[in-house]
C-alpha cells in the first residue's frame, strides 16, 4: 500500500507491505489494498455490534462492498444503499437488504439506524443522517454532511484510511476464498497508465489495473 508506483520498480517502505496470500493471483492482489482496508476502517468507524443496523452507502463499490463484508463479519444486520439501477447487482453482495437511495420513498421507509457507513458523500449523505438513531454514528470517507448540525445527538466520523497489516491479509483471505469480490473491468498494460486513469476518472464499479 504505497503511493506513485506507477513504475516497474519503486521503493517502499516495509512497514506497509503485507505478504499476498498463498492461492490469490498476484494480478488481481494488486486491487485490494486501499479499498479493502478503507472498506473494513468505515464498517469498525461505525462502532456496529452484533444485531445492530447499519446501512452501506454506495454499497456496489469497492469501498462498499469491502464495508458490507466486515460488518457482516461484526454481526450486524446491513442494509446496501445504491441507485436503483444496480439493486439487482447488490443483492450479490451479501447485504441483508437493499434501498434506492436515488428513491426518497424508499428512504423515508427505512427503519431507524444504528450506524450509516457512507462512500457517496453530497445529498444522499444528507438525506441519510436523518435516519440515524439518536447516539448513532455517521461515519463516511467524505467530509461531514452540510445538515450535521441539524443532528447533533448524531455523532459524525471521517475515515481516511490507513495501513495495517492484519486487516489487509485478512480481507485478502477474504476475497481468496470467495466471501468478498472486488470486481476488476479493466487490466491494461502499464504504457497505458494515461488511458486508465482517464476510464477511472469517469468512474465505475470496477477496478482498473495497470501490469508492467
Amino acid at each position: 500500500m504505497a503511493d506513485n508506483t506507477y513504475a516497474e520498480l519503486c521503493v517502499v517502505n516495509a512497514a506497509v507491505l503485507a505478504k499476498v496470500p498463498k492461492g490469490l493471483d498476484l494480478i488481481r492482489a494488486a486491487a485490494l489494498p486501499l479499498v479493502t482496508t478503507t472498506g473494513n476502517q468505515l464498517s469498525a468507524a461505525t462502532g456496529i455490534k452484533a444485531g445492530e443496523t447499519v446501512m452501506v452507502v454506495g454499497g456496489v463499490g469497492n469501498v462498499g462492498r469491502s464495508a458490507v463484508f466486515s460488518a457482516k463479519e461484526r454481526g450486524a444486520i446491513v442494509i446496501a444503499g445504491v441507485l436503483r439501477r444496480q439493486l439487482d447487482e447488490a443483492k450479490s453482495t451479501g447485504t441483508d437488504q437493499v434501498v434506492a437511495t436515488d428513491d426518497d420513498t424508499a428512504i423515508a421507509n427505512l427503519p431507524p439506524l444504528n450506524a450509516v457507513a457512507d462512500t457517496v458523500g453530497g445529498r444522499t449523505a444528507e438525506k441519510l443522517i436523518a435516519k440515524v438513531k439518536p447516539g448513532g454514528v455517521f461515519a463516511s470517507v467524505f467530509r461531514a454532511p452540510r445538515n450535521a448540525a441539524e443532528y447533533p445527538s448524531v455523532k459524525v466520523v471521517f475515515v481516511f484510511s490507513k495501513f495495517d497489516r492484519k486487516t489487509l491479509e485478512f480481507m485478502a483471505e477474504a476475497v481468496r476464498d470467495g466471501k468478498l469480490v472486488i470486481p476488476i473491468s479493466q487490466t491494461l498494460p502499464l504504457s497505458e497508465a494515461a488511458e486508465a486513469q482517464a476510464v477511472a476518472e469517469k468512474g465505475g464499479i470496477g477496478k482498473i489495473l495497470l501490469v508492467p
